[in-house]
């Protein structure tokens, strides 16, 4: 299991040093690819973590010592908090842009702009060897859902930054989801944990998806990403 899960670090690392060079994304309107890109990480969420969360209410419950309805209210309130989070990063970044009158934020914006998803990245690595289902069939979901996520991501964050994401970020973002793995073959959180940190990670999923996909300059594919949300559904059901 380690390897496998090296592996998909590997390639997760791959998604954000190459993206510049997946040239077939890079059009208007968006590319398909990536509107289902992001209708997979979508479906995702809805289907596989955000069950597997309310599944384990009992379990929250008696970690945190009160009833199931608040401990079940807790789990969601961070993913909740994983959306506005990185809700307000992004009002951050453009209310900074548009004041500054600049095409790109100034440093001290985009360092916080890559520092925080460089955090986001530890977390997505390190659940790659901790996760409530220790197996095969887990870490496949997971990692595909992932990768295709960053995709979507990565190609949101290079538009954002161009020159300072080839020069920088995406080196920061590769080695960030390295050392979360690492970190996951260090440090092993209790269940409780677990479930904090992928509830954190289905807002942020859910809203980094969603900002790539609705503005209206994106010029989104709909039927790319509602297919490939059902497709990815289905495969999610026959698993």
């Amino acid at each position: 299991m380690i390897v496998a899960s090296f592996i998909f670090a590997c390639l997760f690392a791959f998604v954000h040093i190459g993206i510049g060079w997946i040239t077939i994304l890079d059009r208007t309107p968006r590319s398909r690819w990536l509107s289902g890109a992001g209708g997979v990480a979508v479906a995702y969420v809805f289907l596989h973590i955000l069950p597997e969360l309310a599944s384990h209410r009992a379990l929250f419950a008696e970690e945190l010592g009160t009833d199931e309805a608040t401990a079940e209210a807790m789990v969601y309130s961070l993913a909740l908090a994983g959306l506005v989070t990185f809700y307000g990063l992004e009002r951050a970044i453009k209310t900074h842009r548009a004041r500054s009158d600049r095409v790109h934020p100034t440093a001290w914006a985009f360092w916080l702009h890559i520092g925080s998803f460089a955090l986001y990245n530890v977390i997505i690595g390190y659940l790659l060897l901790n996760r409530e289902e220790a197996s095969f069939r887990s870490l496949a979901i997971y990692g595909t859902a992932m990768t295709l996520h960053f995709v979507t991501n990565d190609f949101g964050l290079r538009q954002d930054h161009q020159s300072r994401y080839d020069h920088v970020a995406r080196w920061v973002l590769a080695g960030s989801v390295l050392a979360g793995w690492a970190l996951g073959g260090l440090a092993d959180l209790s269940e409780i944990w677990i479930a904090f940190l992928f509830a954190f990670l289905a807002g942020g999923v859910v809203l980094n998806v969603l900002k790539e996909e609705l503005p209206e300059e994106r010029e989104s594919r709909f039927w790319p990403f509602i297919g490939a949300a059902i497709a990815y559904a289905a495969v999610l059901s026959t698993l």
